[in-house]
């Protein structure tokens, strides 16, 4: 969109937001008044200060302006776009209970469930019929923002895809411009080439373009200074596309250091305070599960130390965490003594020369530690890794150094973020497919990472671990 339109877009929803949060708080107001649910309240009965309306817009507010709901970069998907509101919605919501408990504590309970409820639902639905009103109702309702692609090769293509999933929101995808003789006069994927890179200027004037995207490959970028200077003459925005495709980063950021541009190729997806709240979440899950659970590995301890007292009960793994960093991984012994020093024996390759490592017949396995791999309950230990802050409860699974060698080098990705005890890889098939073979689940988790996946992600593992599904 163009940036005014932007602007006035997201004035729009700030205040549509505000009279929402007023609107959903009367709303509950009414409703506890009026459903059959909790004692009958009379209006005289209910401590309802007008001054709520008030605080309640300012906090929800001030909350999804600090969690960038309103940023247009981060809500371009609709799914993402949704996350957020959701996430800064639950923020704000814990806030106001704080400060009810802190002024009018005698507000009816019931009214603030109510309010809590409905308001996140009218924010979702408001936005949703907003894309459905842009994505329909076409360029009546929207400023439309032509683009001219420089590039048609491999990434010219790809920013091309990306524009028509945007297309929605008033990005229009013109035409591509490109040297190569053979594309002349050709439609790529429905888009056509309208020209050389010496007429862009002419293109430019001929089709009203409003941005000019450079999606060039390294060897081809050593005119595009030269063309990009040639441009300032013409009303256009300029923007670059680096050619860094070819070395599988999944998230590059930008930023600049004393004015100097900085991409960065490996950043952790999870900072800032998406960090926080996965900290947070680790945190208080864990302990509520150890509080819960360690009467069973109690039970599990005293059972593996019965079956075989030659070893230890639990057992300490070297393992590869964020950053490529080792640390120990603690489970419920499953295996016969000794059985990294057999571990060359269980190794096979498959057809196609991939390395496996994992069997259903693994013969160093225990009977027990078969029940207990089953059902995932040699994995409990990992609570106390979680704790210490190696691991996380969501993540890619920490892998052993001895595969390390067997890594693409685009593979390293998966350790950009902390490790978990279950992930994407888990919910998906768990140890059918062995983790160094679909590196992209990792990665779909790690680009696609957000404090809500990762409860979806721990409700899709109940269901997983009673079916037994891939664990062996």
């Amino acid at each position: 969109m163009r940036r005014q339109a932007t602007t006035d877009y997201i004035i729009y929803l700030i205040i549509s937001d505000v009279l929402i949060t007023v609107l959903a708080l009367r709303t509950a107001y009414v409703a506890r008044l009026h459903l059959p649910f909790g004692i009958a309240l009379a209006p005289r009965h209910v401590h309802f200060p007008s001054g709520l309306y008030i605080v309640a817009a300012a906090l929800w507010l001030s909350v999804f302006l600090l969690l960038s709901v309103y940023d247009p970069r981060d809500t371009l998907r609709v799914h993402r776009e949704v996350q957020r509101v959701l996430l800064a919605s639950g923020v704000a919501a814990a806030s106001f209970a704080g400060l009810l408990y802190l002024t009018v504590r005698d507000l009816p309970r019931l009214l603030y469930i109510y309010f809590v409820i409905l308001l996140p639902l009218l924010l979702v639905i408001h936005r949703l019929t907003l894309r459905l009103a842009f994505r329909y109702a076409g360029p009546r309702v929207r400023d439309t923002e032509r683009v001219l692609l420089v590039g048609a090769g491999p990434l010219g293509r790809e920013v091309a895809k990306r524009l028509r999933e945007l297309s929605w929101c008033g990005l229009e995808l013109v035409g591509f411009v490109d040297d190569d003789v053979a594309l002349q006069g050709r439609t790529i994927d429905g888009v056509p080439v309208l020209g050389r890179q010496q007429d862009i200027i002419q293109i430019i004037r001929n089709y009203h373009i409003d941005e000019v995207i450079f999606a060039l490959p390294r060897h081809a970028q050593a005119q595009m200074a030269d063309i990009i200077r040639s441009l300032y003459a013409t009303p256009v925005s300029i923007r670059v596309v680096p050619d860094l495709l070819d070395l599988s980063i999944s998230q590059a950021t930008v930023e600049t250091f004393e004015g100097i541009p900085l991409i960065g190729l490996r950043n952790s997806p999870i900072r800032g305070f998406n960090r926080v709240v996965k900290r947070g979440i680790d945190l208080l899950f864990a302990s509520l599960a150890l509080l819960l659970v360690w009467p069973l590995m109690l039970i599990i301890a005293i059972a593996i130390k019965v079956t075989s007292p030659s070893g230890p009960i639990i057992f300490k793994q070297d393992r590869i965490g964020e950053n490529g960093r080792v640390f120990k991984m603690y489970k419920f012994r499953t295996m016969i003594p000794d059985a990294e020093k057999h571990f060359d024996k269980v190794i096979r390759r498959l057809p196609d020369g991939t390395v496996v490592h994992k069997s259903k017949d693994d013969p160093r396995v225990l009977p027990i530690g078969r029940i207990l791999r089953r059902l995932s309950l040699d994995e409990l230990p990992q609570l106390f890794n979680v704790i210490k802050g190696d691991m996380s409860l969501v993540g890619p699974r920490p892998e052993i150094p001895q595969m390390i060698q067997y890594y693409q080098p685009w593979q390293w990705e998966r350790f950009t973020v902390p490790p978990g005890i279950t992930g994407w890889w888990q919910i998906s098939g768990r140890a059918d497919k062995p983790m160094h073979l679909h590196t992209e689940y990792d990665l779909y988790y790690i680009q696609n990472y957000s404090p809500l996946l990762d409860l979806r992600i721990l409700w899709r593992t109940i269901g997983v671990v009673l079916r037994g599904k891939g664990a062996y």
